[in-house]
């Protein structure tokens, strides 16, 4: 795969500006490791190689089981292997990243709001938000993943 531009250096603002979303994300008080979790499986769903090799590192530096991290795909089935909120949140990123196919049901929306606070709602899905824009922008400008690059 040949990368078609090198989008950071092409729009450093641009870029920036979104690391500014990332950063507020960081510290918003929302577990990293959810948010990890979250844009891990954000990424399987948009099938962004770059993306999806990013998180799978960042999770292992994190300490995440190589066994947890295999079965983010089909964590439904998982049993006890991920929290409540981890499910919840889970399932709300599959719901907001397919919004032209779930329209986000109300029953998904209450499961979210039993186990966050309407301020981690918000984050959660301003996280989303900026994960199916990174997996655009990176499937867009064909980035390859690191592993490729070694």
């Amino acid at each position: 795969m040949t990368q078609r531009i090198d989008y950071i250096n092409a729009s450093p603002d641009g870029y920036k500006a979104l690391g500014g979303v990332y950063g507020y994300i960081a510290k918003c008080g929302l577990s990293d490791v959810l948010v990890e979790l979250v844009f891990l499986r954000i990424s399987q769903i948009n099938g962004c190689a770059y993306c999806l090799d990013l998180h799978t590192r960042d999770l292992t530096s994190k300490g995440v089981a190589p066994e947890k991290l295999a079965l983010v795909q089909v964590w439904r089935e998982a049993g006890k292997v991920f929290t409540e909120q981890e499910q919840a949140a889970l399932a709300w990123a599959e719901t907001v990243t397919r919004v032209a196919e779930t329209a986000i049901p109300d029953e998904e929306f209450a499961a979210v709001s039993a186990v966050f606070s309407e301020k981690h709602i918000v984050d959660l899905t301003i996280a989303i938000g900026l994960m199916n824009t990174f997996n655009r922008i990176a499937i867009g400008f064909r980035r390859p993943p690191q592993a490729a690059l070694n």
